[in-house]
């Protein structure tokens, strides 16, 4: 990993659960000494992604809004489905989630709610696993091989647990699958008691890059319900895939989101990532 890798990933310290991090956190994160830990958290505090506070803590900088508004007013992906996620939701009545992901996550960028009475844990910059739900699922099926074949490295006691596959040749096989039927519907895998219908979001080169999904209620989705949300959320991904080859304003070329390729998970110690059949 290199240098700027490194302290970049001094940032992965900020999940959920961690208010703050502290010099000793970036030490055992990174296994470096005090000096190296020092050099790159003063780093990123003079470019505000990080910010001192007291008691030796760190915490995200000023810096990040500033990006996130950035990214909320000049995404391409954001932009190119704005519109077709208002429209689509005011004529069904329907809530609707964009995702995008990284490395081996996914994550939920914009949402366009028109039914309050349905909560949802998957908040906008909440990652989650790239192995459930509709918004994932689309995702993982439409990667390409070399990228499928890592996750399957690094993954596959979650492939396994998914129920997406036991090795690689039934694993490949369950996403042909998922690919061919262009939707996938999922019954509580994320959320109980909520149906998620999603269909995937392509660049102009045809690189999968993100979702577009109807978070539904199961009780009050009837089948009638399902087969229009089911048809009509393939249109709307149709219709955002369109637009991302569409010139931006700023004369700028529409090009998707281009993910990184799954992380590599840190492995145990005395174990080693599953392998392969060629």
């Amino acid at each position: 990993m290199s240098t700027p890798d490194r302290m970049l990933s001094i940032l992965d310290l900020f999940r959920d659960d961690t208010t703050a991090a502290f010099q000793e956190d970036v030490m055992a994160h990174l296994e470096c000494s005090r000096a190296t830990a020092y050099r790159y958290l003063k780093s990123l505090t003079e470019s505000g992604l990080l910010a001192p506070t007291s008691g030796g803590a760190y915490v995200l900088g000023s810096r990040i809004i500033e990006l996130d508004r950035h990214l909320r007013q000049h995404d391409p992906l954001m932009r190119a489905a704005r519109d077709v996620m208002r429209a689509t939701g005011d004529e069904l009545h329907a809530n609707l989630m964009l995702c995008s992901y990284y490395g081996d996550k996914v994550m939920c960028v914009d949402r366009y709610w028109t039914d309050n009475s349905i909560e949802s844990s998957y908040a906008r910059g909440r990652p989650y696993t790239m192995f459930h739900g509709a918004t994932a699922k689309p995702i993982l099926a439409n990667l390409p091989p070399y990228q499928l074949r890592n996750l399957m490295l690094w993954h596959s006691a979650e492939i396994r647990e998914a129920g997406l596959g036991e090795d690689w040749d039934e694993f490949r096989a369950n996403l042909k699958r998922l690919r061919n039927a262009g939707v996938y519907v999922s019954h509580g895998e994320i959320d109980r008691g909520l149906i998620g219908i999603g269909s995937a979001i392509f660049s102009p080169e045809q690189k999968v890059v993100g979702s577009l999904v109807f978070i539904a209620a199961e009780a009050r989705t009837s089948e009638e319900r399902l087969d229009i949300l089911r048809a009509r959320i393939q249109v709307a991904a149709a219709q955002v895939s369109q637009n991302l080859q569409a010139p931006q304003s700023n004369g700028a070329a529409a090009i998707g989101i281009m993910p990184s390729r799954p992380r590599r998970s840190k492995t145990p110690a005395g174990s080693s990532p599953a392998r392969l059949k060629k």
